[in-house]
């Protein structure tokens, strides 16, 4: 009996030694399965279904919440005051996202326009499109700072002009009508004797050109040849690189589409992307780890230089003319309309700004920008990209439209874009994700405590069996020799 027990012992001694390798052998290549997963679902592919159709349709849901400045005293800012505004908001508007025009191309590459459609969503909002609101009128008080230095006599003649459509400093009107357009004798006018002065040649709104429009020809690369390059754009309306901007630098298209990022990402790592509508190239940086719904991400913000002027970061210098640090001059792409963009109520902005208009209070929580990153696979779990809109007016001879105004950087609008992972596809993302791995690691940590312990025992069983056996017992033939025999 004690012979068959020792044998036992000596298999489970060879169990224990296979579950130990086992497990090691999981160790190594488990995470190379775990990455080969992830490389295959991140690369672009029609043959791929479930993620050419996530890349293609985005399936979050994508919502624009809109906020207003409306200025409280027109009469006294026009008289040298100081602008007073109030917050209104926010109007919510759904974001439709949809892929069209795909091509691929030998090169590893696919082009697309992205088309975009908005929705009011009234339940979201805290007023609807019929609310009135006031703000700076971008056709008079632009055109004015746009004109400034033409002789005294034509200034004086654009603004009779402005009398004779009856458009003054200020715009009062509805939400929807700021929004998406109105109709404006003057619009028709510049749109007939001046084409290319407007942005667009319908109605005039300030996201006229938004609605039913595509961002232009973006081509990516696919990743099939080098996952670390999927995602990043190889140009944009067949342009490599930008001419608004005034050096090489500032005009270099970086990074992705601003929608997903390659894998593997580390904290070292940043989230460089292109936007067209900010006219460049924007880069985000690490901030913290976190989670969401169970799922690891990193949190990346906008760094204090991202609108920073020449003078206090060097590098933006190519961004200029630049004004106060936290702005952006976007005229060079706007039709040269004395257009700025910034954090909302100039978070992160030098404080004078916030001298100059009454009604403002940033904080990082309301009007920070953040993407948070599922760090393995690039995708975005939670995204708020917040920014604002404003108009440098100042009083201009000749334009009696301008009155007595100071000289300000003026908001009139601040949104928000905002969609996070949810429903079937957050646990999807958890299963795949964050339960398979964990098991796997689980699996192959199990499988090593389990051999090393059988291991353990066997031989400890093994050694008393032995020490119990009749000396000079051959336990290969279970046979006994000398005065046994």
């Amino acid at each position: 009996m004690a012979v068959k027990g020792s044998k036992v012992a000596v298999g489970f001694v060879v169990a224990g030694v296979l579950a130990v390798f086992f497990g090691l052998v999981l160790t190594f290549v488990g995470p190379i399965i775990i990455d080969d997963q992830i490389v295959k679902n991140t690369i672009i592919d029609p043959n791929n279904e479930l993620t050419y159709t996530m890349w293609k349709d985005i399936p979050v849901p994508f919502f624009m919440s809109v906020y207003f400045f409306n200025i409280l005293n027109p009469q006294e800012f026009l008289n040298g005051q100081k602008p007073m505004v109030e917050q209104r908001g926010p109007y919510v508007y759904r974001k439709r996202c949809q892929k069209d025009n795909i091509t691929f191309h030998p090169n590893d590459t696919v082009s697309y326009r992205e088309y975009r459609q908005y929705f009011f969503e009234p339940d979201m909002s805290a007023g609807n499109e019929s609310d009135i609101v006031t703000i700076p009128n971008m056709l008079v008080l632009g055109a004015a700072v746009m004109m400034e230095k033409l002789p005294y006599p034509m200034r004086l003649m654009v603004s009779a002009t402005f009398k004779s459509f009856k458009e003054g400093p200020f715009l009062t009107k509805t939400v929807g009508e700021l929004m998406w357009g109105y109709d404006s004798g003057l619009v028709d006018f510049l749109n007939k004797y001046f084409p290319g002065m407007l942005p667009s040649t319908g109605k005039f709104g300030l996201f006229a050109e938004f609605n039913n429009s595509n961002t232009g020809l973006f081509t990516t690369f696919t990743g099939q040849d080098d996952i670390s390059k999927v995602h990043r754009v190889d140009s944009w309306n067949g342009l490599t690189e930008l001419s608004y901007w005034r050096t090489l630098q500032a005009n270099m298209i970086n990074g992705t589409a601003g929608q997903m990022w390659p894998p593997f990402m580390t904290k070292e790592s940043t989230l460089p992307f292109y936007s067209p509508d900010a006219c460049r190239s924007l880069e985000l940086v690490y901030q913290r780890p976190g989670t969401v719904k169970g799922i690891p991400l990193y949190r990346y913000v906008a760094p204090k230089t991202m609108f920073a002027n020449g003078t206090d970061y060097a590098p933006n210098e190519g961004f200029c003319p630049c004004r106060q640090s936290g702005l952006l001059n976007v005229s060079s792409c706007r039709s040269k309309s004395p257009v700025f963009i910034s954090h909302p109520h100039f978070f992160n902005a030098d404080p004078v700004l916030l001298d100059y208009v009454e009604g403002l209070n940033p904080t990082e929580d309301e009007h920070g920008l953040f993407i948070d990153i599922h760090p393995q696979t690039g995708v975005p779990l939670n995204v708020s990209i917040r920014l604002q809109l404003n108009l440098y007016v100042k009083e201009v001879r000749g334009f009696m439209e301008t009155g007595k105004i100071s000289e300000v950087v003026m908001p009139m609008i601040w949104f928000e874009e905002r969609g996070n992972i949810d429903g079937p596809i957050v646990d999807t993302f958890y299963t795949n994700l964050v339960v398979l791995p964990a098991v796997m690691e689980y699996m192959q940590y199990g499988f090593i405590a389990l051999g090393t312990l059988t291991v353990i025992i066997a031989a400890l069983v093994h050694r008393r069996l032995k020490m119990n056996l009749p000396e000079h017992y051959d336990l290969l033939n279970g046979t006994s020799a000398g005065r046994w025999s």
